[in-house]
């Protein structure tokens, strides 16, 4: 599998998040570690938008098998509407091209086996986009944890309170949509924006297999006028009786920086996987704050094809939250909230309206703090859960 360096790369999806892998395809491309040999949209990108690159302007195409040949790529970043990662990934996996694929990995659990299941038989490494598990905060906490510095672990809780306003989910033909066309996108909070809450929160219980899971219950609810959930709450249960709870929105009053606590019967850890940023609070000993360095995930990807070093995100490591996302793709349709339950703003970040429900800033903290439901908070709106056992 070893590779030398540049590495050549094709990005699929250089618009919307992909700007962002654009952008650090270009800044490992400055120290010699890739080179961006094409580009793979519908639509190409303008010379402008390439203006980084003047000089050595990649190739473009949408046909993403065909740009894969002629350009003699040995890895693909796939930054697509979330139905097409499949194809896309067992289309590299299939000429030997290894990947970074963004999350979710996929919509459904029989798409994401048949990826993952693609990918071993074809032999290419791949890296599943959660860049939390990038920082090193996520080993200096299981370090902190294994030692017994804050007890037994007796769960662990997460929550995140976002802004979103109506154009967000105009952004694509696809967003705040549950399914598209007969095709499941499964684009709810818990399953995109917010699913490095849920990805995190499983990976600090060090519970992030497929068989690590028995239950999974959700609650699910929306503000907005779309199909899928932007206010929403989930609780796995682990074979060994862990609860994972996850409280999130995108109706918040106000915008805050999501975290994940690992509860312990002497102590906790807070870590706010954005900034990379822990707080130890345990008993006999005053807060302990640190922030960690982090590691690129297409970077690792690389180090792994040059020098054999671990991956960060293998598919594997991902298999519990595909299972939260089918638990959510097959739930009932997500509760639309009374009226009396919000109001709207016309603040939003992307300029337009957003609805703001009253409350949920505490009600989802509370959630992380006592590993609850919605329900069992006892919120005016919510419903019990619905229980799913993979």
């Amino acid at each position: 599998m070893s590779v030398t360096t540049p590495l050549p790369v094709v990005l699929a999806g250089a618009r919307g998040h992909g700007r962002w892998h654009l952008a650090n395809i270009r800044r490992l491309q400055h120290q010699g570690l890739v080179r961006l040999a094409g580009i793979c949209e519908l639509n190409p990108l303008s010379e402008d938008e390439l203006e980084a690159f003047a000089g050595e302007l990649p190739e473009q195409s949408a046909d993403f098998g065909a740009l894969l040949d002629s350009t003699g790529a040995r890895a693909a970043v796939i930054c697509t509407p979330i139905p097409t990662h499949t194809e896309l990934a067992l289309t590299a996996a299939s000429r030997g091209v290894h990947l970074l694929l963004e999350k979710p990995p996929a919509a459904t659990w029989a798409d994401y086996a048949r990826m993952t299941e693609g990918v071993r038989e074809a032999g290419v490494a791949c890296q599943i986009g959660f860049q939390s598990f990038g920082s090193h905060a996520v080993p200096a906490i299981k370090d902190l944890v294994r030692s017994g510095a804050v007890g037994n672990v007796r769960g662990i809780g997460a929550a995140g309170a976002w802004v979103r306003d109506d154009t967000y989910f105009r952004r694509a033909p696809w967003a705040g949509r549950r399914r598209l066309g007969g095709t499941d996108v499964v684009d709810g909070v818990l399953t995109n924006p917010l699913a490095h809450a849920v990805a995190t929160a499983l990976e600090l219980a060090d519970r992030g297999t497929a068989e690590d899971v028995a239950t999974i219950e959700t609650e699910l609810f929306r503000a907005h006028d779309i199909e899928s959930d932007d206010t929403s709450c989930a609780r796995v249960t682990t074979t060994d009786g862990l609860p994972v709870t996850v409280a999130v929105t995108l109706c918040a009053e106000e915008a805050g920086e999501p975290y994940v606590i690992v509860h312990g019967d002497r102590g906790r850890v807070t870590f706010w996987y954005k900034q990379d940023r822990v707080l130890v609070q345990r008993a006999g000993h005053g807060p302990e704050e640190a922030v960690h360095g982090r590691t690129d995930l297409l970077e690792n990807l690389v180090d792994h094809l040059e020098h054999g070093t671990a991956l960060l995100v293998p598919p594997e490591r991902t298999g519990a939250f595909m299972r939260v996302v089918d638990a959510v793709r097959t739930a009932p349709d997500p509760t639309a909230l009374p009226a009396t339950a919000w109001h709207t703003r016309p603040d939003g970040p992307g300029g337009g309206n957003r609805r703001v429900v009253r409350g949920i800033d505490g009600t989802v903290a509370a959630a992380a703090d006592t590993l609850t439901l919605f329900s069992e908070l006892g919120a005016s709106w919510a419903r019990p859960s619905e229980v799913s056992t993979p």
